[in-house]
């Protein structure tokens, strides 16, 4: 089981407070550093200094860090066109040496969307877009140097495309699809992702999708274990129970909500929890950390936690 540590800088996080935090992930030995991309906080919280743009943070991790695999749990298909986010994330995996995963979603929180102007389609268009970008951003990342792209879709048209530069991951970075949609979903996944994640789904949820993936691998006539499946959860461990309360209350969480829904408790407690999604075929588990100033709380899960997952 791989551990992964996955922040949401909307929340509230300059540049500076995600590379401390990834640093901080590489040198404890986690194996790769996510983020979300959200324009606009969510909850009560100020958000403040503001968001973050996740390509432009992950640029600047990339010559930042050396090891760490670095991504987004996930972009948003409504903020960017494909053409341009191919070039942008090829970019970041160059300038990583080729550490970069992509992570790709339809978009789904409509209030960022007003806050800046950016257009935000009905559920079934916005499918339809995320297919196309898909095709778009992989097509151009696998054709041949010297060969063109050319892609005729409903929402996108690429003509002649000298489909450059490339990621130096070869024939592309390892694409990421998440979520619980029970049709079209798996059909994605199937057709593009290297990697399928759950995210903060409980084991019977998480069991099912998972089965779901499985199930539309074999009617598309791919082996079901070419893709690495994922779970996100948000952890919360402490080795006392004062130490829970407090790092639940500095997230403004309830520690029993975080032991039921969450992956929360005493170290052995959380590796327990893990281990319950290792038994459903998850690989990986993206924690999910919000207070982004308690490094000690890393410290204590890549110290305690990781050494029982093996």
């Amino acid at each position: 089981m791989q551990l992964r540590i996955f922040t949401e800088p909307q929340q509230g996080a300059s540049y500076d407070t995600l590379l401390t935090v990834a640093r901080a992930a590489e040198e404890l030995g986690f194996d790769a550093f996510f983020r979300s991309d959200h324009y606009l906080k969510m909850g009560p919280v100020s958000g403040l200094p503001g968001p973050t743009d996740a390509w432009v943070t992950l640029a600047g991790l990339a010559r930042e860090t050396s090891r760490i695999r670095l991504g987004t749990l996930v972009t948003a298909a409504t903020f960017r066109h494909p053409g341009p986010l191919a070039i942008s994330v090829a970019q970041v995996d160059q300038m990583s040496g080729g550490r970069v995963e992509f992570g790709l979603g339809a978009g789904w929180y409509a209030d960022e969307h007003e806050a800046y102007a950016i257009p935000f389609p009905d559920l079934g268009e916005r499918f339809a877009r995320l297919e196309e970008q898909l095709a778009v951003i992989t097509g151009l990342w696998e054709t041949p140097e010297g060969e063109k792209f050319s892609f005729s879709g409903a929402h996108y048209q690429v003509s002649d495309s000298p489909a450059l530069p490339k990621p130096a991951q070869r024939p592309r970075p390892p694409v990421l699809i998440g979520g619980t949609g029970k049709r079209r979903t798996p059909q994605l996944a199937v057709r593009y992702a290297d990697e399928y994640n759950v995210p903060f789904g409980g084991v019977p949820a998480t069991a099912a999708a998972f089965g779901r993936v499985r199930d539309a691998c074999s009617a598309g006539g791919r082996a079901a274990s070419s893709i690495t499946y994922s779970a996100a959860q948000v952890v919360c461990c402490g080795r006392s129970q004062a130490e829970l309360e407090r790092r639940a209350a500095s997230i403004g969480k309830e520690l029993a909500e975080l032991r039921e829904d969450g992956v929360a408790g005493t170290p052995a407690e959380v590796a327990d929890k893990i281990g319950t999604y290792a038994e459903i075929g998850a690989q990986r588990m993206y924690l999910q950390v919000l207070d982004l100033q308690d490094l000690d709380h890393l410290e204590l899960i890549a110290s305690e936690v990781l050494p029982q997952l093996g």
